[in-house]
């Protein structure tokens, strides 16, 4: 072989290596944040993570269960949720995790759950409202809310306010509101909130998104003195199922292609995990974090009299008086 050819050969193989190289070190760099004070402990503390069968929520659980946490799973699929029960027992060595069937598409079954919650236990230090979809095709949920605004925000208003006196007898507690950059593009349409009139899959979900930092902000001027804490994140571009309703052409080309500038689930539960531990953030509240700090969201999302209006809404909407 001629030595041009093992001249090409060998530059060739060179510039995949570092090809190779650059994007291992690019997929590296977008893990964002790290919460690394793995030597905090939960002993004696009790959580709840609401989508904890998957994604960022099952990595928040392990995590938590590890620290000594007594952990509850709320999740809609009975299957799904005890495999993923027993998956957290094992890697965290802490049996004291449970599931129990939570349907956030169900005002029904959100009160059944708060209600079964309350006879089991008499305390509740941290509520994780990480359960949600994202760019769903049109469809309602029992009670007859568009999905997203109804499982991403309505399903855990209820849920949140059913658990306050719980959290509030266990303070300093925390809830948490996994929220999302998209809320940048998302706006409340105060005339057509449900999607009546009409309906995009990417505008509604950056409503619901939205919607999670309004009502972190509302909830938390409503609980000042109390010592429980609220705050909303976003946990970044996540390789996890919330994308399972894209078209079939991310999932078959250009997912793979991206898997570099996905963050891995357990970086994307970083956020969340520090804001139910760190004690640092005791008595931070009403603030919206990404990549384990505080950031500053969009206009739209620090707007009070929105929040105050979306609050009054959403009582009507879950009956929560009632």
């Amino acid at each position: 072989m001629e030595n041009s050819t093992w001249a090409w050969i060998g530059g060739t193989i060179g510039v995949v290596l570092l090809l190779i190289i650059l994007l291992y070190l690019l997929h590296k760099f977008v893990q964002g944040g790290q919460f690394k004070k793995d030597h905090i402990l939960m002993d004696g503390k009790v959580v709840i993570i609401t989508g904890a069968n998957t994604g960022i929520g099952k990595e928040s659980a392990i995590d938590l269960a590890r620290r000594g946490a007594k952990v509850y799973m709320g999740c809609r699929d009975k299957k799904r949720g005890e495999e993923a029960r027993l998956e957290v027992i094992e890697k965290s060595g802490n049996p004291h995790v449970y599931f129990r069937p939570l349907d956030l598409a169900s005002m029904a079954s959100i009160r059944t759950f708060a209600a079964n919650f309350k006879n089991e236990e008499t305390r509740l230090d941290v509520l994780m409202n990480n359960a949600g979809v994202m760019m769903i095709p049109k469809c309602h949920t029992e009670d007859g809310f568009e999905m997203q605004i109804g499982v991403n925000h309505m399903g855990h208003f209820l849920l949140t306010n059913l658990l306050l006196d719980l959290l509030k007898k266990s303070a300093p507690s925390r809830i948490i509101n996994v929220s999302s950059l998209a809320h940048s593009m998302g706006q409340i349409n105060k005339a057509d909130l449900n999607s009546d009139k009409s309906y995009n899959r990417i505008s509604a979900y950056g409503q619901s998104k939205l919607a999670n930092i309004l009502f972190t902000r509302e909830l938390a001027r409503r609980l000042e003195g109390t010592k429980v804490t609220v705050n909303a994140l976003h946990p970044g571009v996540v390789n996890t199922e919330l994308a399972r309703h894209f078209p079939a052409f991310f999932h078959f080309i250009l997912r793979p292609a991206m898997y570099t500038i996905y963050k891995t689930p357990k970086s994307g539960a970083q956020t969340q995990i520090r804001l139910a531990v760190d004690p640092v953030l005791e008595d931070v509240t009403g603030k919206y974090f990404s990549d384990c700090k505080e950031a500053k969201p969009r206009p739209q999302a620090l707007d009070d009299e929105m929040a105050a209006w979306l609050w009054n809404e959403s009582v009507k909407w879950t009956k929560l008086e009632g």
